[in-house]
């Protein structure tokens, strides 16, 4: 009991100060437009952007639009995960593969989504192709650079006392450096899920019939604030949701690491 009582102290220590942080940010918002100091079509206050939302996902169609979007970023996260594995793995097998793709990644950076994603639209389609593959752009990236610091990481004490008992190269990975590499895999994760439903947003925006940008979008021509607002409300919980998803993977596969970080 006193264990249980220690961790709820700490859990409240942690998450008390931002949760009161956002509290008094919306009763800030909030009074602003019952002072009458912000035009309400304008900037709605929280209540009417709540309200917006709830008749939206009850007559506008918005549930449908959020599993449009929350399809999207999940494809196209997992396929940025299983291109980063690969793109880390090879970096980290041949120093020559690491010269030759390692500045093409971070040259892939420095290209402009917004700008190419009107080209994916062209080549691609307005299916839910494009947006998959906007996403896979946008997150694959902190997963490829945070699983090749992580392999690089390995304590190399273990990697010398595994060669000298004769392990092979794939042993020492399978032993030592992929176990080590798990916590900068996961914090990886973490940075790339919480992109991944901008990425699809950003996909969305450039051409799609579907999706919470299509909603924002149309209820911004249509000037109901309040609406877009609901809607970038959902996008933000969204990103949220799938972060704490990932966060409790690592919790459940990681706990050891997760208690040191404690």
């Amino acid at each position: 009991m006193t264990e249980r009582k220690r961790g709820m102290r700490q859990r409240l220590k942690r998450y008390a100060p931002p949760a009161l942080s956002l509290l008094l940010l919306l009763l800030l918002w909030q009074g602003l437009g019952w002072l009458g100091l912000v035009e309400l079509w304008l900037l709605p206050s929280p209540s009417q952007i709540v309200a917006a939302g709830v008749e939206a996902w009850q007559k506008l169609g918005l549930a449908g639009h959020t599993w449009q979007t929350l399809q999207e970023a999940l494809l196209g996260f997992l396929l940025a995960v299983f291109a980063g594995l690969v793109l880390a793995l090879l970096i980290d097998f041949s120093p020559l593969l690491q010269r030759a793709i390692y500045p093409l990644l971070v040259v892939s950076q420095t290209i402009p989504i917004i700008a190419i994603a009107p080209l994916l639209v062209l080549w691609l389609g307005y299916g839910i192709q494009p947006k998959i593959f906007v996403v896979a752009l946008v997150c694959f990236f902190p997963i490829v650079v945070s699983t090749v610091d992580g392999l690089r990481a390995a304590d190399p004490g273990w990697i010398d006392l595994l060669r000298s008992l004769g392990a092979k190269r794939w042993q020492i990975f399978v032993k030592v450096r992929f176990p080590a590499a798990l916590p900068s895999f996961f914090s990886g994760l973490k940075v790339g899920i919480t992109y991944s439903v901008i990425g699809a947003v950003i996909g969305e925006w450039v051409g799609g019939n579907r999706g919470l940008a299509f909603f924002m979008r149309r209820s911004h021509n249509a000037l109901r604030f309040d609406r877009e607002f609901a809607g970038i409300a959902v996008t933000s919980f969204l990103s949220v949701l799938l972060f704490l998803l990932v966060a409790g993977l690592e919790r459940l596969l990681l706990p050891w690491y997760v208690k040191e970080q404690e």
